[in-house]
């Protein structure tokens, strides 16, 4: 098959957006793309690329004092009759127009048309963001070729819906569990229901009040809710076993070591094992490149409340904000789509941002 990101439409970012919506990208089966991403950063004298599995890292190397990089991901949730795209007015639909290959259209328009950039600029165009983290190129990154990764700054291309997201929140998955005494429940007594004692557990999530921080003028809001709660046996058997699955979603002044204390803290007296646990990212807005492309916006930042892979930068270190022209509302939706217009006006800040001297 051809590659159909052709010069014309690498000049266009909009062109671009539809070209890499139409080439189907569902998680794990990125290669394709991969190839015709790659195929076009080789051509571009002024890149140095490498290849990482389904991960594409190219780089300038202009002797620049400060680097940034740029970064997206390939893949795309399954598609729910929405691929390929379609365009109806100024909207274009389709698997991935929001989340998030207009964003990695912005990255790769850039790269092949702005050869002598400001700074110095690492592009990631990377593999299986959408799935279980072990296959998420940043991550195989991080750990084959760290070096790799290394910035002053990082600007990871999600949807924003055109807005500057800065910094993340962290988020813990933890089971929570009561015990009792098995018995036949027409002699009830004998036994101590389970799922009665997770009552208790319940009512302090009634009861809780989640913190408000403000970071740097961002406002993050935490939250502590439960997700899911199983437990019994049979029709006719007291339990004595139940787990309630609560997340917590808690603001970047907190490390993961302290939000897991926080969360036991909170159901003292029942057991609780945290069984998934990713930590966040402060909003990153003080260094020079950070400041000169939040001028370019001309915007405030705002908190991103959720969690995204500007924390596997922060975690080395490096202060990263998220910005892209989709929904985040709209991702993962059979309706996804992206305006024409925000794609054209976000491409322009990038522009102003890096071609700027």
């Amino acid at each position: 098959m051809e590659n159909p990101l052709t010069p014309d439409v690498l000049a266009d970012p909009v062109a671009l957006t539809r070209a890499l919506v139409d080439i189907e990208s569902v998680s794990l089966n990125e290669k394709f793309i991969a190839d015709c991403v790659e195929e076009v950063l080789r051509s571009a004298s002024h890149l140095t690329v490498q290849r990482y599995g389904n991960t594409v890292m190219a780089r300038t190397d202009l002797g620049r004092a400060q680097r940034v990089v740029l970064a997206g991901h390939l893949d795309t949730v399954p598609h729910n009759d929405n691929f390929p795209s379609t365009l109806r007015g100024d909207l274009l639909y389709g698997c991935g127009t929001s989340d998030m290959k207009s964003g990695v259209a912005y990255a790769l328009h850039l790269a092949v048309t702005l050869p002598e950039p400001r700074y110095d600029v690492t592009y990631f165009f990377y593999e299986a963001e959408e799935i279980d983290s072990r296959y998420n190129g940043l991550f195989l990154v991080s750990q084959a070729h760290p070096e790799w990764l290394m910035a002053d700054f990082a600007l990871l291309l999600e949807p924003t819906y055109g807005m500057v997201e800065a910094g993340c929140q962290g988020t813990i998955r933890a089971v929570v569990g009561t015990t009792g005494r098995r018995a036949h429940s027409a002699r009830s007594w004998r036994g101590v229901n389970a799922i009665h004692a997770a009552g208790e557990v319940l009512n302090r999530l009634a009861a809780y009040e989640a913190r408000t921080v403000d970071i740097d003028g961002c406002t993050y809001r935490e939250g502590l809710n439960a997700v899911r709660i199983q437990g019994g046996i049979a029709g006719n058997v007291i339990p004595d076993r139940c787990e309630v699955v609560v997340n917590y979603r808690f603001a970047p002044d907190r490390s993961e070591e302290q939000a897991q204390a926080h969360i036991r803290e909170v159901f003292a007296g029942f057991e609780v094992e945290v069984v998934d646990s990713a930590g966040g990212a402060l909003p990153g807005l003080t260094e020079t490149p950070a400041r000169e492309f939040l001028a370019a916006v001309g915007e405030a930042p705002v908190a991103k409340l959720g969690w995204t892979d500007v924390a596997r930068f922060a975690a080395l270190g490096i202060p990263a904000l998220n910005f892209g022209p989709g929904d985040p509302n709209l991702a993962h939706a059979p309706d996804e789509h992206v305006e024409i217009g925000k794609i054209r006006d976000g491409a322009a800040i990038l522009h102003r941002w890096l071609a700027s001297h």
